[in-house]
């Protein structure tokens, strides 16, 4: 009983040492390859998708394939880093930063099968709720990440309400509204990572 008693505290504390460890999983260069993507995208939306309003399905499947990419370009690197450490803690958070940040991830593929499968009409609130969702899961991550992710997630936030604000009919699905919001706050969580990390890392 003792020892179970004393294994559970082990436990215990290894999660609260966990929690107060800055993750360094997410890196610099990955981060930055997926504002790129978005960047990217946006220019290849304005060209081959003029009129996205009427295409839906094109615009649509550009945005969640570049998404789809980006998270497996960070989850590869996340699992190769963690399969790598040698110490049992950094999988210990490796573990919880996706705890942290999947069910974002969730949330918006729901969000987005909801609005198309049933609400048509309201499609035009996506780019905008991307963004909230997405913003509510850098928040989730702040406390593992350095303070100035805290920023970043509240770009997410901002831009998300202005876009549901201010984006209506083909506005809505602007390529450079989505280059604005996902390829700036993306390539700033890279310098803050390179900054607050890797650079002193080095």
């Amino acid at each position: 009983m003792e020892l179970r008693e004393a294994l559970s505290q082990i436990s215990e504390i290894r999660s609260q040492m966990a929690r107060a460890e800055t993750f360094r999983g997410y890196r610099s260069v990955t981060v930055g390859f997926s504002g790129l993507l978005a960047l990217i995208g946006a220019a290849v939306q304005s060209i081959c998708i003029p009129r996205p309003a009427r295409h839906i399905e094109a615009y649509l499947g550009l945005w969640i394939g570049i998404a789809t990419v980006s998270v497996i370009v960070c989850g590869t690197e996340m699992v190769i880093r963690a399969r790598r450490a040698t110490l049992p803690l950094t999988r210990q958070i490796t573990l919880l930063a996706v705890e942290q940040f999947v069910p974002c991830i969730v949330a918006g593929a729901l969000t987005t099968f909801v609005l198309v499968q049933f609400a048509g009409q309201s499609l035009w609130m996506l780019p905008g709720l991307w963004s909230i969702i997405f913003s509510l899961g850098v928040f989730a991550s702040c406390r593992l990440l350095p303070r100035q992710t805290f920023w970043v997630a509240s770009w997410y936030l901002v831009a998300g309400v202005g876009a549901l604000a201010l984006g209506q009919g083909e506005a809505a699905f602007s390529p450079w509204a989505m280059a604005a919001t996902f390829g700036v706050g993306q390539l700033t969580a890279a310098v803050v990572l390179y900054a607050a990390l890797e650079r002193k890392h080095e």
